[in-house]
Parts: C-alpha cells; sequence; structure tokens
C-alpha cells in the first residue's frame, strides 16, 4: 500500500522569494542600470518612499500583470498627491518612469519564474523520496 505524499508549503515560500527578488531587482535596475547615476542625482527622499511604498504593494499582489503594476503606480502617485510631498509634476514625472520599467521587470520576473519552477520541482521530489 502506498504511503500517502505530505503537503509541503515549498511552492509558497519559493512565490514569496520570488516576490521579493523581483522587487530588489527592480530596485537594482532603477540605481545600478544604464541611467543608475542619472536615476542617483535625482532621487529625493519622498522618491524612494515612493518606490517602496510601489514594491510594498507589489509585494502584496498574487499576479502582476502590466495593467495591475500601472494601477498600483497610479494609487501610490494620487496618495502622494494627496499628501503634497512633491509637486505634481514631480510625482507624474516619476510615475511615467516607473511604468517604462515594466517591460525590464516582466522579462526579469520570467527568467526568475523559470528558476523557481525549477527548484520547486526538485523540493517537491526531494521531498517524496
Amino acid at each position: 500500500m502506498p504511503t500517502p505524499k505530505k503537503a509541503t508549503h515549498g511552492g509558497a515560500l519559493t512565490l514569496g522569494i520570488l516576490g521579493a527578488t523581483v522587487a530588489a531587482g527592480a530596485a537594482a535596475y532603477f540605481f545600478l542600470g544604464p541611467k543608475g547615476a542619472k536615476h542617483k542625482k535625482q532621487a529625493k527622499a519622498w522618491a524612494i518612499k515612493m518606490k517602496g511604498d510601489v514594491v510594498e504593494k507589489l509585494e502584496k499582489v498574487s499576479e502582476v500583470s502590466e495593467p495591475v503594476y500601472h494601477e498600483i503606480i497610479n494609487s501610490v502617485a494620487s496618495e502622494y498627491e494627496k499628501g503634497k510631498r512633491a509637486s505634481q509634476s514631480e510625482i507624474a514625472e516619476l510615475a511615467a518612469d516607473l511604468k517604462k520599467h515594466w517591460k525590464t521587470l516582466s522579462h526579469s520576473a520570467k527568467s526568475l519564474k523559470k528558476d523557481a519552477v525549477k527548484t520547486a520541482k526538485r523540493v517537491k521530489t526531494a521531498a517524496t523520496i
């Protein structure tokens, strides 16, 4: 009689790590990418906080698509406009810049997702042995 397989939480853990890695990758690309020096120079405290708020909201979403990504940026930008943390033009400029990075982030996420799936399969195989 075959033994029942134990349920593992490897998939959820892998997705959590994937989300955190994508967020860190986005921040790293923004400051260390081809326009990193320009971005560092222009960075202000409110801008860094706004990017952090976008990353926090992205981590809470289970599926991130381009419309969801844009909606999160828009909601955070509107919060910053209400709070008068910066001028509307500065906030709009930062929001537009963040939206431009969707393609880079989605390509990075796809490659990370493939690696995560491979790791999850290895963990599942090891758990059943």
